[in-house]
């Protein structure tokens, strides 16, 4: 069963656009699996999404958030495996519940930049003149600041919190996709199909959300997967700064900035969580480059 399976999903000539899509996923889970470093960036994300949904089967039953004043900035031992942070707080559980606030910011920011790079790029590269050129500039003035300042000046501006450190990455984080998008839709939009589609009598709107839109997609989805490390790098500095996630929530940019003061004598507790945000961004890295060889054509040939 498992060979026909993989037959009808490897079939070149596939008999419906299910079969198709299917197919193509397929070939390149394939493809990520015999690529070393993307295998790895595949296990290292996989194990993050694990972690975080199962964080109340995996902390000991130790809450996150559990206050021990007189066991305060221990030592890694049986009972606390990481030690504990100033409060007396298990660091172990709370660097399991930090990695739900990680992957929480990471999918939001990732559901509202995609699709806003997307509009922008496609719409300035297909429909040109000054939709084009306004579009462009709003995008040149974002760009024009450092993502993590303008982050920054948004969180300060929004307040601190979950919800306002999203909507601050991501006001700063969709310029670069709408760029992606626009040159693709510059080169599609010169297509014979589309010459064609727009023959038949097709909309504008049918052109971009049915033709040109789906073949930007691999390359907006590998810029997003390796700019999650960004992103998970200026969540954990709005969090150093305390415009992140609040107290008592485990956040892995708090716990780094609670430790700095106790860092030469308790090093865990900064430790342990920047070490997190350094496994977590770097299989986000090895993913991408992982993606980036899929579905490169120059890569791949």
């Amino acid at each position: 069963m498992t060979q026909s399976l993989s037959h009808w999903l490897l079939d070149e000539a596939p008999g419906s656009r299910r079969q198709a899509v299917l197919g193509s996923l397929y070939r390149g889970l394939l493809a990520i699996l015999s690529n070393p470093p993307g295998l790895a960036g595949l296990v290292i994300v996989t194990v993050l999404v694990l972690i975080a949904i199962f964080a109340p089967l995996l902390d000991r039953g130790i809450s996150p958030i559990a206050q021990d004043l007189g066991n305060r900035l221990a030592q890694p031992s049986a009972a606390h495996w990481f030690g504990t942070d100033e409060l007396g707080r298990d660091i172990y559980s709370r660097t399991l519940y930090g990695s739900r606030v990680t992957l929480t910011i990471v999918a939001l920011v990732s559901v509202l930049v995609a699709p806003i790079g997307l509009a922008v790029g496609t719409l300035a590269g297909y429909l040109g003149g000054w939709v084009d050129i306004v579009l462009m500039r709003i995008t040149d003035v974002f760009l024009a600041f450092p993502r993590l300042v303008l982050a920054l000046a948004f969180a300060a501006a929004l307040g601190p919190g979950i919800e306002n450190a999203v909507i601050a990455i991501s006001l700063t984080a969709w310029p670069p996709y709408a760029r992606i998008a626009r040159a693709e839709t510059i080169t599609i939009a010169r297509s014979d199909f589309i010459q064609a589609v727009v023959l038949q009598g097709a909309s504008t709107w049918r052109i971009l959300l049915r033709h040109i839109v789906p073949l930007c997609l691999s390359s907006v989805i590998v810029r997003l997967t390796l700019d999650m490390a960004g992103i998970i790098l200026t969540a954990a500095g709005l969090g150093f700064l305390g415009l992140g996630a609040q107290p008592p929530t485990a956040e892995w940019g708090a716990m780094v900035s609670a430790g700095r003061d106790v860092i030469l004598d308790q090093w865990w507790v900064s430790t342990i969580p920047g070490v997190a945000i350094f496994l977590v961004s770097l299989g986000f890295n090895l993913l991408g480059d992982g993606l980036r060889d899929v579905f490169d054509p120059k890569e791949t040939s």
